[in-house]
């Protein structure tokens, strides 16, 4: 696989020119962007995957939505329906991606919306009879055609952007100069004891610019997993028997939490799309034990596999330091601009 990656770089040239370009137009506003009269908060990386921004969405809302109607926003990866699509009590993982099917399960106040175009979807949440206060853009980064108030970059600490290339040599969606655009910085998957040294080497290695923030994150894993209808301890579950099953990004970590050295694993692509061949698969690997899934995964599991047996393990985005500064500068964004409409 590295080889062919490296046999493609003349492609991850011609990518990156392509992509260039196109920044370069929006910049110089030869292609227009789209302002709206209300926050908009963006949350996306440079690279492809794996740097959690599903808990860094489910972090901002639990912040806002205690003071704001808040709406997310996505394209809703994966979904089998088309346009715009407000979810609603009969909206079904199908009809949404799992990760926004994900906010509308968990967060009951929260307007949950997708469309591949971003434009008509703040246009379309705007128009609803009780319109968002605060739009929180998923995976939007990349999406010029909208220009955001705010935007949050993540990294991971394992896969700095600084030290990556354009796809499909590396896993650049843009040139690292792209980091421009951010507001802040976060740098995810942190571990927990991270070290002063280790945290002046990063801020060294990206330089944020002077206007921009950066901020160090983990994440935390909850104390228990659920099923439909009950949940078990972290200490009980990992003494227990049990089938693994990840289609995320990078699930090590999620495997090294929860698993013991007997338990087997099923590993499927990032949102993954569980065929009835992959259920079979999973209930005679099993073999009456329980399965033990990521949050997301779970999103497309359940209703196929027996609800006692399926347990899903929530993952939270925890600040490891400057929390405060980071709280505050999010509400001054918001505050400023919900005044200035």
């Amino acid at each position: 696989m590295i080889l062919i990656r490296k046999l493609l770089f003349p492609f991850a040239i011609l990518y990156g020119f392509v992509t260039a370009i196109r920044n370069f137009l929006y910049d110089k506003a030869v292609l227009k962007s789209f302002s709206f009269d209300v926050p908009v908060i963006a949350v996306g990386n440079l690279s492809v995957g794996g740097t959690g921004k599903t808990p860094q969405i489910e972090y901002l809302i639990r912040m806002l939505q205690e003071n704001y109607q808040v709406a997310t926003l996505s394209r809703g990866y994966k979904r089998k329906s088309k346009g715009f699509l407000l979810a609603n009590s009969k909206s079904t993982v199908s009809d949404l991606g799992d990760e926004s099917f994900q906010y509308h399960t968990k967060f009951h106040n929260l307007q949950v919306a997708v469309d591949a175009d971003r434009v008509n979807g703040i246009s379309q949440l705007l128009h609803q009879t009780i319109p968002p206060q605060v739009i929180l853009l998923d995976d939007a980064f990349q999406h010029r055609r909208v220009k955001a108030g705010f935007y949050v970059l993540l990294t991971a600490f394992d896969d700095l952007y600084i030290d990556d290339f354009m796809l499909p040599t590396g896993n650049l969606r843009e040139y690292q100069s792209g980091a421009k655009r951010a507001s802040v910085v976060i740098v995810t998957k942190c571990p927990i004891d991270l070290s002063e040294k280790q945290r002046l080497e990063i801020e060294k290695k990206l330089q944020v610019k002077s206007y921009q923030k950066l901020f160090f994150s983990s994440i935390s894993y909850d104390e228990f997993v659920y099923s439909e209808t009950t949940k078990k301890a972290i200490k009980e579950i990992k003494e227990s028997e049990k089938l693994l099953v990840s289609g995320i990004a990078k699930p090590k970590p999620f495997y090294d939490f929860v698993q013991k050295d007997s338990d087997e694993k099923l590993t499927f692509n990032d949102h993954h799309d569980f065929t009835e061949s992959d259920i079979d698969s999973i209930r005679n690997k099993s073999k009456g034990k329980i399965i033990v899934t990521t949050e997301k995964d779970y999103m497309r599991l359940k209703g196929k596999l027996k609800p006692e047996k399926l347990f899903y393990l929530p993952i939270k985005s925890t600040f490891i330091q400057n929390e405060l500064e980071f709280i505050n500068t999010i509400k001054n964004y918001v505050e400023q601009s919900t005044r200035n409409r």
